[in-house]
């Protein structure tokens, strides 16, 4: 019987704002989560936030598979993602094979939730860059495991001895 081509469809929930130490050891780590969780390329689901979205979108390009964004909401990228990260953001979106909008016209808490809810709807699998630190908002990267984790989707949680976040203002 032949090897099975659908690829294993993974998603990411993490942390935003990481040291560049840190991202370095994010990347290594998702290379080899996700060599564990497949033998074969992943169709990965990104909400293509700083840090953690965004390394894993680099890290499924670099070991040949695919990724699909939700976009949180139409002003997404005019509001949150930072003028001079918008240059890497515009190439990471361009490289999508899907593009998908959760309907919000504005960014915050409704929109995230609403967009890690439809993450979690097309996922098999789910990766979290998470420091184990309770969030402070019902779209955080706790509230997601623990939604996943409620729906039964495999969760693996990373974050690499010696990994850190910036101080909150950076």
């Amino acid at each position: 019987m032949a090897p099975d081509p659908t690829p294993v469809r993974v998603g990411i929930t993490g942390h935003i704002n990481l040291t560049p130490a840190t991202e370095r050891l994010i990347a290594d780590a998702l290379r080899v989560e996700l060599r564990r969780i497949s033998d074969r390329p992943v169709r990965g689901i990104t909400c293509l936030a700083a840090g953690a979205d965004q390394i894993f979108a680099r890290t499924i390009l670099a070991t040949g598979g695919t990724y699909e964004v939700i976009l949180p909401a139409r002003d997404y990228r005019a509001t949150v993602i930072r003028p001079e990260s918008r240059a890497a953001f515009d190439e990471l979106l361009g490289r999508a094979a899907q593009i998908i909008h959760t309907g919000h016209r504005s960014s915050g808490t409704a929109a995230y939730v609403a967009a890690n809810r439809e993450l979690l709807r097309r996922v098999q699998r789910l990766v979290a860059v998470w420091d184990g630190e309770p969030g402070c908002h019902a779209a955080s990267t706790d509230r997601t495991i623990e939604w996943a984790r409620q729906r039964g989707i495999p969760t693996t949680i990373l974050w690499p001895v010696g990994a850190r976040r910036m101080p909150t203002g950076h």
